[in-house]
């Protein structure tokens, strides 16, 4: 077993509960974790062997794009579409941050986690 992991994916998006959230926008940054059994790769030295990362970052901003008013729906959609477009991976873990978010107060970030795992 191995871990990938995909950290500080920058993108801008129109997620929030907001009106004006979707027509403004914000940053964001995306970790993203994935579980995997890397031995066959490890040897191989063939990308079909592994999780490809290139895939899983155009997951996260192809989910991005899609407007939500929560990131549980956004982070639900991209360890999905994992589940679905990576086949070798057994677990995900995403975590998603808003920076700067309009909750009346000077925060940094705010961030939901979710993760996923293969059904047995």
């Amino acid at each position: 077993m191995g871990k990938i992991h995909l950290k500080n994916i920058r993108v801008y998006a129109y997620h929030g509960c907001l009106i004006e959230e979707g027509h403004i926008g914000s940053d964001y940054t995306v970790d993203l974790s994935v579980h995997a059994n890397l031995k066959p790769s490890a040897k191989s030295d063939n990308l079909k062997d592994t999780v490809d990362y290139v895939l899983l970052n155009n997951i996260v901003k192809e989910e991005m794009e899609i407007r939500s008013k929560l990131l549980e729906t956004v982070a639900s959609r991209i360890l999905n579409r994992i589940f679905l477009d990576a086949k070798l991976v057994n677990k995900a873990i995403v975590k998603i941050s808003k920076l700067n978010p309009p909750i009346g107060g000077d925060v940094e970030m705010v961030t939901i986690e979710m993760e996923k795992e293969k059904a047995c």
